[in-house]
């Protein structure tokens, strides 16, 4: 099947962000939000991912908030007044609702490692503003980086202890959940495996219903796991949208 969706370059408050056009829209309004991984891998790159954007009609949004981890702290990498998060709330989501005239819950997170656990986070804080979301390799546990002398991290906590407490799995709330959400990590991936079977632990034992996928193998952590993941990911997206929009009509 080939890709006949088109990749737009756009600004967000002065921000890059891309977006996602495919060919025959879903008739339903549905728009994925895809928060990006450390190293800013874009999914522009990715056949597998936008041949499912594409069958399933869905539009992205794709902002690009530097190595930011999606947190409400500042960061300067990224910009000296807004937080990323705020960026996703007060301005990604306005931008959304304007382009296409919608606004949550159609819209479904996707992430991937760093965004991976920003789009849980996001999800886990705003469940009613979120309530799908779909993260591969989530690098949960991002304290970690801070022992190895990560300096934008650095600058964003005082120690490690602060950004553990505000980490996704911290975030979580045992009565107000995102109703669809899905995440899963390469058992090869030394870094972030750990991490997320410690999430599905958590919500396991508080009785949270989630989807997960801790078994399937390809290649350990980046985007030839998260491209084998790809149909998987999306589909779960559409779904969880779709009940979602059955759920409020």
């Amino acid at each position: 099947m080939s890709t006949v969706g088109q990749w737009q370059e756009d600004t967000v408050r002065g921000h890059s962000c891309y977006v996602y056009l495919p060919s025959r829209p879903n008739p339903h309004g549905f728009v994925v939000l895809y928060l990006h991984g450390l190293h800013l891998g874009k999914l522009q790159g990715s056949s597998e991912f936008n041949e499912q954007f594409e069958r399933l009609g869905l539009p992205v949004c794709a902002p690009i908030t530097q190595q930011s981890w999606w947190t409400d702290r500042i960061c300067l990498d990224f910009d000296s007044e807004v937080s990323a998060q705020e960026h996703v709330l007060d301005y990604v989501l306005p931008f959304i609702s304007r382009r296409w005239g919608l606004e949550s819950p159609r819209i479904g997170l996707l992430g991937t490692s760093m965004g991976g656990q920003g789009a849980l986070r996001l999800a886990y804080r705003f469940p009613d503003r979120f309530p799908v979301v779909a993260a591969v390799s989530p690098a949960i546990d991002y304290q970690v980086r801070m022992a190895e002398g990560d300096e934008v991290l650095c600058q964003m906590y005082p120690n490690a202890e602060a950004a553990r407490q505000d980490t996704a799995t911290l975030h979580i709330h045992p009565l107000n959940w995102p109703r669809h959400q899905f995440f899963c990590c390469d058992p090869t991936d030394e870094r972030w495996y750990e991490s997320s079977e410690r999430l599905q632990m958590k919500l396991s034992s508080l009785g949270v219903p989630h989807e997960c996928d801790l078994e399937s193998t390809a290649g350990g952590h980046g985007f030839q796991y998260y491209n084998s993941m790809a149909e998987k990911v999306v589909e779960f997206i559409r779904h969880g949208l779709e009940k979602e929009r059955l759920r409020i009509v």
